[in-house]
């Protein structure tokens, strides 16, 4: 065995978010892509601090010797995460600066700063600055008994200021207090674009940020004062909170106040810019943070600011070619699905299939005389949602709605907490969540009167009810309307809506039941039946791989001759590649246009192969924490699309790096003479010509008819 049988969760996590970085950092990439991917290594770096680095804070003040199973103490940790998070801003930042700005130059927009303004933009700029954000701006003098408030992930340029000589202010109270550093600070106006065009040369157009104005003109705040030094900054805080969830009625409020207290809670990291080190010292010493808590930029502070160049319609020609959404062949578009899967089921791959088929099964279930009652989760479902639209219209068409929303959906909480509303005023049945537990499961569940008695039709997804992120997660579902899972179904929402004995499901597992405990069993079931004549095999891919129970079933398989490949797109705590220990492991994660979202579990199982499909990554959050759907692949058909889907994941050799044993990442690139397969376009083009099939199919059938 190895020393260190497990990667460390967070050092894990910085190692994701370097080969997201890599590919901003693709010559090979259109120029608006890797702009999207840099303002992605951000995005991350903001949510990985308000929680995880949060919480490890929080660790080390309770028990700063207690070590995590990679074998840190809080502060070890602490220094191991600033280090290489150190090292992965930096080359965003050595990208942003040397090649994406060189770029976009080369195209034609140049972001220009105050220095190099020409007379006219410099008027253009006092005029900007005096008439639309003069008006928006409140400096806030930081020498008051009470530091000021710096919310969380708001941008703000600090002041260091020096009263000018010979000025008698009528009233010294509002100068600088005693003894006090005349520091003020300055929010960043938001709902306004923090893109500004300028005026002249009409070979390019340049640009620059309403930060910079304010930097250069907000010495008019300051009346009878010089700004010596001015600095641009943001603060990340901590976001990891618990609510109490004995709340009763007033959980709803009780989330609320949760939302309140993110953006004033401790502060975790400091973005700013490296122009005032004096500034620096000052914030770092009032909100309580170190040298290792701060992280310099010479540029901007967030790339993501650039997207609104992306937006503008003349750039498409920067991005890549856009990949439609195709109908998927085995559900009709303009009927109901009731007979369709009354006779097999269906299986949805999104995005590359569209996700419209899911907003039209509840559409069709809300208009239907028939349904008699719509069962769901909601977990994220984003803005503007017509899921809930059908929802609300299904209640007030009669039908008897129960939603689960779940209100702890980190960063969704606020919106969840108005769909909830929104849905109970429609007449709908809000569940609010599990006591402890987050109710993380995609299932719908539709229930009909017909002929022959009542009918059940199920949806079950390794993805979120949301048709926005829908275009961008790649995920898979199935419909079905399979008497064993429609069983279970029933069961599931019993268990989560009421009260119910446990009781054994026919198809389905469910965290924190008996999902983990299934899992390990269906893993060691391989050990048992490999020989070195017939090795098992697993196939996994997931989001992430943290569970040390599972893992260490994992290792045992392997020393037993199993061939285990796992697909891991962000953690992973496994160490592959071990002799005695997991030699027979290999490791690949993919990072490409989409966000791999799916969760596929292959066993070889001594020949009699099962497939399954869930909401739960191998983590001990998923598995113990939340309440989790696995269901099988039963029928033969979609066992196959599922399964050809898993090795063209493992064939990829572009866009795929590889875990070796020492926790590098090694990006997979063809062999000499070998062809590019890039896992992502190989099944695009495989759906658009499933689509390109069913289209001709129609045309020859309207012609028969015509005939």
């Amino acid at each position: 065995m190895a020393k260190n049988i497990f990667f460390n969760r967070e050092l894990s996590w910085i190692e994701f978010n370097a080969r997201v970085l890599y590919q901003a950092c693709r010559k090979d990439l259109p120029l608006m892509d890797r702009i999207q991917f840099l303002s992605i290594v951000t995005s991350n770096f903001n949510e990985f601090f308000q929680v995880r680095v949060a919480s490890i804070k929080r660790i080390q003040k309770i028990d700063p010797r207690k070590k995590d199973i990679s074998g840190f103490t809080p502060t070890a940790l602490l220094k191991q995460i600033s280090v290489r998070a150190q090292e992965v801003v930096a080359k965003k930042n050595d990208c942003l600066k040397n090649e994406i700005f060189p770029l976009l130059e080369k195209e034609g927009y140049v972001y220009t700063k105050p220095e190099n303004f020409t007379a006219e933009q410099k008027n253009f700029c006092q005029r900007e600055f005096n008439q639309n954000i003069l008006p928006l701006l409140t400096p806030l003098r930081t020498d008051t008994d009470t530091f000021p408030k710096i919310s969380n992930l708001t941008y703000h340029v600090a002041f260091l200021l020096k009263p000018i000589q010979d000025i008698n202010p009528m009233n010294k109270d509002f100068f600088v207090r005693e003894g006090k550093l005349p520091v003020a600070f300055v929010q960043i106006p938001t709902g306004i674009p923090r893109l500004i065009w300028l005026p002249g040369h009409s070979k390019n157009k340049q640009f620059t940020l309403i930060d910079n104005l304010i930097l250069e003109y907000g010495t008019q705040l300051f009346p009878g004062f010089q700004v010596k030094q001015a600095m641009l900054f943001n603060v990340i805080r901590d976001a990891d909170f618990a609510v109490d969830e004995d709340s009763g009625e007033d959980f709803i409020h009780a989330m609320e106040e949760v939302l309140v207290q993110r953006q004033s809670s401790f502060a975790v990291r400091l973005n700013c810019n490296n122009s005032s080190a004096e500034l620096k010292k000052f914030l770092m010493k009032n909100l309580e943070l170190t040298n290792d808590d701060v992280y310099e930029c010479d540029e901007l502070i967030d790339p993501g600011t650039l997207m609104e160049i992306a937006e503008l319609e003349e750039t498409a020609k920067l991005k890549s070619e856009p990949w439609e959404h195709f109908s998927p062949k085995s559900l009709p578009e303009n009927e109901p699905f009731w007979d369709t899967l009354k006779q097999h089921d269906v299986l949805l791959h999104v995005p590359y299939e569209s996700y419209n088929p899911v907003v039209k099964f509840i559409s069709d279930a809300a208009d239907d005389p028939d349904v008699i009652s719509i069962k769901m989760t909601l977990y994220r479902t984003g803005s503007n949602s017509p899921i809930i639209s059908a929802l609300k219209k299904a209640a007030q068409n009669g039908k008897q709605v129960t939603v689960l929303v779940e209100l702890k959906a980190r960063f969704d909480e606020e919106r969840n907490i108005a769909w909830a509303n929104e849905l109970e005023k429609a007449g709908v049945i809000v569940i609010q969540g599990i006591v402890n537990l987050k109710v993380h499961a995609k299932i719908l569940m539709i229930i009909r009167k017909e002929e022959t008695g009542i009918k059940r039709y199920v949806h079950l997804s390794t993805g979120n009810y949301n048709p926005k992120t829908a275009k961008l997660y790649s995920d898979m579902s199935l419909f079905t309307a399979n008497p064993l899972i429609a069983k279970d179904a029933t069961m599931f929402f019993n268990i989560v809506t009421g009260y119910s004995a446990l009781q054994p499901m026919n198809v389905l597992s469910m965290a924190p039941v008996n999902l983990k405990s299934n899992i390990i069993a269906m893993i060691q079931r391989e050990a048992r039946l490999s020989t070195p004549s017939n090795p098992g095999l697993i196939i996994a891919k997931m989001n992430s791989l943290t569970h040390e129970e599972v893992i260490a079933a994992l290792y045992e398989a392997s020393c037993a001759g199993v061939k285990i490949l796992l697909n891991i797109r962000g953690i992973c705590m496994l160490v592959p590649g071990v002799k005695g220990m997991s030699e027979n492991i290999q490791v690949i994660s993919i990072v490409d246009r989409y966000l791999e979202h799916e969760r596929m579990f292959y066993f070889k199982n001594g020949g009699q192969s099962e497939i399954y499909l869930s909401s739960a990554d191998w983590m001990n959050r998923n598995l113990d924490r939340r309440i989790e759907l696995m269901f099988p692949v039963l029928e033969p058909e979609i066992f196959k699309e599922v399964k050809s889907a898993l090795d063209v994941y493992f064939d990829s050799n572009t866009n795929a790096h590889e875990l070796k044993a020492d926790g590098t990442w090694i990006p997979k690139k063809p062999a000499a003479n070998q062809e590019i397969r890039r896992a992502q376009e190989i099944l695009y083009k495989k759906y658009k010509k499933q689509a390109e099939k069913k289209a001709e199919l129609k045309i020859q059938f309207k012609v028969r008819r015509k005939g």
